[in-house]
């Protein structure tokens, strides 16, 4: 850290500078500013730079490495493990940059760096056009899209990294770059899967894809009838087409008007199977489903970016995520993945979720570094809960679903559905076969590894060793 005199003078400079506002300690709405999703993260940056454009973010990233300040970057700030913030830093903040723009004749769409699904999915809609966003709208575009970009059109229209089409990004030296399969080619490479690693990224373009009608089958059984669902579901999706997609899931709940008073508070079996197209072509996929008892049903067209909202976390909840990529879906994996639901923590917000692959995600690029892509079902225990008394319990069951299903298992994983899970994981995310070339980018574009709060690739030595700062 520099000398108390020219940090004090810097930081003059660079709230003079930036169009955008300068939070630090002590200011109005400092802590609101270095508040993120999850409860569980109580981090107290330095300064947070709220900027406006890029060139903000410029003068903000060199005033980071002047005064040698860790730095953070916060996009939507929807990491599990709470990387876009960090104590005693600077936070470069762009949720002031969430312009979207959408080019109908061109069906692409510019997306601003501090853009959330909600952004994304409301600018596109009136157009009829959308791209594979996350399941939540509070998602933020950026993160979700350069950590691969799993959700619910991914089986039609493939992962989100599948649909980049171009990068604006400040590195490390406060360059600006731009990176399309034509320009800086290697480092569109690797921000396919590569997360925030290699810069800020203040813009992306995305390739939008008609989506006339949306319609899903949410469903609702009692957890007994578990296994039946779930191999039911299982058959629906495998034998259905591409379009159908979405997943079964165990969760608490819910006080809502659809929930019969019985389920509420309790722990219920649910499906949601979410299809491209109409409600008439999408009965007859989910007529087996329709056929199970079961206890309440919503079934209907819905816009697109209404489903997006049905299971947003909410704000200031506590979550600790993981997730298996799995080579199939016997029999002897249902059986388990439903007995591992007896043991989740109810009630709470937490999640017990069985995703389905295959589909366009499958056939997608097999260049790109997200090695999870030839999975066909994937496990994710999505815990999130109120009391910190619940912390133990909580945790101990996500790591015991990803214990249990760990035979069954790929060894990829999707890094946007896990937190700090070490340098393994980390690999498991990018796939080994990608890891030199990574470092070889991540070398160039930022040597010091300036952006490390994230699923961090080290930069490597001409020799081909890791270099850790």
């Amino acid at each position: 850290m520099a000398p108390l005199s020219k940090a004090h003078t810097a930081l003059i400079e660079l709230r003079e500078d930036l169009t955008g506002e300068v939070l630090a300690p002590g200011d109005p709405g400092y802590d609101d500013a270095r508040t993120v999703f999850n409860g569980m993260i109580d981090r107290h940056p330095a300064v947070i730079a709220q900027c406006e454009n890029p060139t903000d973010v410029v003068r903000a990233v060199r005033f980071g490495r002047d005064l040698d300040l860790n730095i953070a970057v916060r996009g939507g700030g929807h990491s599990v493990a709470g990387s876009a913030v960090n104590d005693n830093g600077l936070v470069v903040d762009l949720r002031r940059m969430h312009a979207v723009t959408v080019d109908p004749a061109a069906r692409s769409v510019r997306v601003e760096g501090g853009a959330t699904m909600s952004h994304l999915d409301r600018a596109t809609e009136p157009y009829g056009l959308a791209t594979t966003g996350g399941r939540a709208s509070t998602t933020g575009v950026g993160g979700f899209v350069l950590g691969g970009g799993s959700g619910w059109l991914e089986r039609a229209f493939g992962l989100a990294v599948d649909n980049l089409l171009g990068v604006e990004l400040v590195t490390a030296d406060g360059r600006t770059v731009h990176a399309t399969a034509e320009e800086n080619p290697e480092l569109f490479w690797a921000l396919h899967g590569g997360g925030g690693n290699f810069g800020v990224a203040t813009a992306l373009t995305l390739r939008l894809h008609e989506l006339p009608a949306f319609s899903i089958a949410l469903l609702l059984y009692e957890p007994e009838h578990g296994p039946e669902v779930v191999r039911v579901f299982r058959e629906v999706v495998e034998n259905g087409p591409r379009e159908a997609g979405g997943g079964v899931l165990y969760f608490t709940g819910p006080p809502e008007e659809f929930v019969p008073a019985h389920m509420v508070g309790r722990l219920v079996c649910g499906t949601l199977l979410t299809y491209v197209g109409t409600e008439d072509d999408m009965r007859k996929i989910a007529q087996p489903l329709l056929a199970l008892p079961h206890g309440a049903e919503v079934v209907g067209t819905m816009p697109y970016a209404d489903v997006q909202c049905m299971i947003d976390d909410p704000p200031g909840l506590r979550n600790y995520w993981s997730a298996e990529y799995l080579t199939g879906l016997p029999d002897d994996v249902v059986d388990v993945f439903c007995a591992q639901a007896r043991s989740m923590p109810v009630p709470t917000n937490s999640q017990h979720i069985l995703f389905p692959y295959g589909g366009a995600v499958a056939d997608g690029p097999a260049e790109y570094p997200v090695p999870y892509r030839d999975a066909p079902w994937a496990v994710h225990p999505f815990g999130v809960w109120e009391d910190p008394a619940d912390d133990e319990r909580t945790i101990r069951w996500v790591r015991d679903v990803r214990e249990q299903v760990r035979p069954w298992s790929t060894g990829a994983v999707y890094l946007n559905f896990i937190g700090d899970e070490g340098e393994g994981r980390v690999l498991a995310g990018l796939g080994a076969r990608n890891a030199r070339r990574l470092m070889a980018v991540k070398a160039e574009y930022d040597p010091d590894n300036v952006f490390r709060f994230n699923h961090n690739i080290p930069p490597r030595d001409p020799r081909g060793r890791p270099v850790t700062h």
